[in-house]
């Protein structure tokens, strides 16, 4: 028997929980839109690229992505220390799914004529 849309957005209702779980938070996207490219990030790195974000909550939201195998951490017990980061297989399974995410955000941005913030995105040129 096939199922009515209704039925088919209501069993998305524990997908979209266990999404907001493991992707949810202020820094856990754009963290994830940094390692993207595939490189070893370091935690220096991604802190300024990010701007504003305290050493405790990029800590803990590298943590949290560590727990959910979105990322893998790698410390070096050298002098000075340091530590980086690379997106797992299971991270990279979702990059297309925030690339879509972002062309909605793109077209959205565009119409309410919204900027970027980092200006790094894209120029502010290609939006209007």
């Amino acid at each position: 028997m096939k199922k009515s849309k209704k039925e088919e957005k209501e069993n998305l209702l524990c997908p979209i929980k266990y999404l907001t779980k493991v992707l949810g938070g202020r820094w856990k996207l754009p963290i994830l839109c940094i390692l993207e490219a595939g490189e070893t990030v370091r935690f220096g790195h991604i802190k300024k690229k990010l701007g504003n974000v305290s050493n405790v909550m990029l800590s803990q939201s590298l943590r949290e992505l560590e727990r959910d195998g979105i990322v893998i951490r790698h410390q070096y017990n050298e002098v000075p220390p340091h530590v980086d980061y690379t997106m797992t297989e299971k991270g990279k399974k979702v990059i297309p799914a925030l690339t879509m995410l972002g062309y909605w955000a793109k077209e959205c941005m565009k119409e309410e004529n919204v900027y970027p913030e980092c200006g790094q995105c894209q120029p502010k040129a290609d939006i209007k």
